[in-house]
């Protein structure tokens, strides 16, 4: 019977067994397994003429959290390379403020590892809350010192053998102030634009012509537990929204699930990745 003192005592008894399995893999394990995730999105705002284009998408690095070092972030770019995406995008949070049993890395041994990236067509990042909590102006400095675009506010044209793609980065929501209309307002009505925003918050504003947004800031909630998804929410975002690819009102996003943990180092469920996004026309 399920009331027996001793079924009861074995029930509980296996509960802590799963609890501190569930723990040790989410705080030992899981943060460690740094998966490499492939999806294509077929749009009607994508040229039918353009190649399909490869995208790498890197975000939230938190670089010097407990599970992700420079040795880390070197392992991840050599498998990115290996990809040989065309062009490469990374949505912020390079350096860490406030997680638990972290230490931090300066800002410039972090951009001498992402200088080790490779793409044709050049390699591009917004910065994000942590970024400008530390200092945004040192890790803009070094990271332009690194060949990396850094993009506020601001798109620059991308030049494709079959024509100009226009790559928009957008400010971080919740410490500076973005702004749509100084961004996207120099790309021509027919020219394809591709955003970088930090905060997915930021898509509820992007233009519907924009083919695709990327955006991380969320690490997936870090935590997703059956049937209910992650038990944190950002602010302003539904859980549908806080990892994977997105559609709304005709519009595409894909929020990376990042590289680093934020606060407390541990993941369950929602591993650290890196994505390989292959933008067609539809």
């Amino acid at each position: 019977m399920l009331g027996d003192p001793v079924i009861l005592k074995a029930l509980m008894a296996l509960g802590g067994v799963g609890a501190t399995t569930a723990g040790a893999w989410g705080f030992l394990v899981e943060p460690r397994l740094v998966r490499q995730r492939e999806l294509r999105i077929e749009s009607k705002r994508w040229p039918g003429h353009c190649r399909e284009l490869r995208v790498a998408v890197l975000g939230d690095f938190q670089v010097g959290a407990p599970w992700f070092k420079i040795k880390h972030l070197d392992r991840v770019v050599a498998r990115v390379n290996a990809m040989r995406p065309d062009v490469v995008v990374l949505l912020g949070d390079y350096v860490i403020e406030g997680v638990l049993f972290g230490r931090f890395v300066e800002p410039r041994a972090i951009a001498r590892s992402l200088a080790r990236l490779e793409a044709p067509f050049g390699v591009y990042s917004v910065l994000g809350n942590h970024d400008w909590w530390h200092d945004g102006e040192e890790i803009w400095r070094e990271l332009e010192g690194a060949n990396i675009t850094v993009l506020e506010n601001e798109a620059v044209p991308v030049d494709l053998p079959e024509g100009r793609i226009w790559i928009a980065g957008l400010a971080d929501e919740s410490t500076r102030s973005p702004c749509v209309d100084t961004t996207f307002g120099p790309v021509p009505d027919d020219e394809p634009v591709i955003a970088l925003a930090h905060d997915p918050v930021t898509f509820f504003d992007i233009p519907e012509r924009t083919v695709v947004t990327f955006a991380g800031h969320t690490h997936g909630g870090q935590i997703s537990l059956p049937w209910v998804g992650t038990p944190y929410r950002f602010g302003g975002i539904s859980r549908r929204m806080m990892y994977g690819l997105v559609e709304e009102g005709g519009k595409h996003m894909y929020v990376t699930s990042g590289l680093g943990t934020s606060a407390v180092p541990v993941r369950l469920n929602m591993p650290p990745e890196f994505a390989l996004v292959t933008l067609a026309a539809g």
